[in-house]
């Protein structure tokens, strides 16, 4: 696992964010290619290679989310593409209140806006949950979920002016 090998850390769902952000500045200021100015073209090349990769590994692991989904993939679990079943119904009255506000029904707005805050909440929960959880199938059923909120709450918010 390249992005924890990195800072040094054994790969995990769960880091401690100040200690990922300390290494992070430690092995950033050791890589920096203004230190390797002087260097060979080889060592310079690597230099930029090895901040290339810390940005990269850090912007990943430090946000759960993203940390979640990658360490999944390194462990050879894929996410799913398909909606969760238990979200049909909802993707389909939410997908007829957006067909009715795009038709310029303005009364379907309230149940959009009802529906977003409600996604809203389903996906802060998951951030919880993801928290918590260590089973790798349970963390990629709540980030298969996850996925597919986002994308709810994100065509709502298109149709919706803020």
């Amino acid at each position: 696992m390249r992005f924890y090998e990195a800072f040094g850390l054994e790969p995990a769902l769960s880091l401690d964010a100040e200690d990922l952000k300390k290494r992070f500045y430690e092995r950033s200021r050791k890589w920096h290619p203004d230190r390797f100015s002087r260097a060979s073209a080889a060592e310079q090349e690597k230099a930029l290679e090895m901040t290339a990769v810390l940005n990269d590994a850090f912007r990943t692991l430090r946000d759960p989310v993203a940390r979640a989904e990658y360490f999944l993939k390194e462990n050879g679990f894929e996410l799913s593409k398909e909606a969760p079943p238990e979200l049909l119904e909802e993707v389909f009255e939410l997908n007829m209140a957006l067909e009715e506000l795009r038709e310029g029904d303005d009364s379907a707005r309230p149940q959009l806006i009802e529906a977003r805050n409600r996604f809203v909440a389903m996906r802060d929960s998951i951030d919880q949950s993801l928290t918590t959880t260590t089973d790798l199938e349970e963390v990629r059923a709540l980030l298969n979920r996850r996925r597919y909120i986002r994308n709810l709450i994100r065509e709502v918010e298109n149709v919706l002016p803020n």
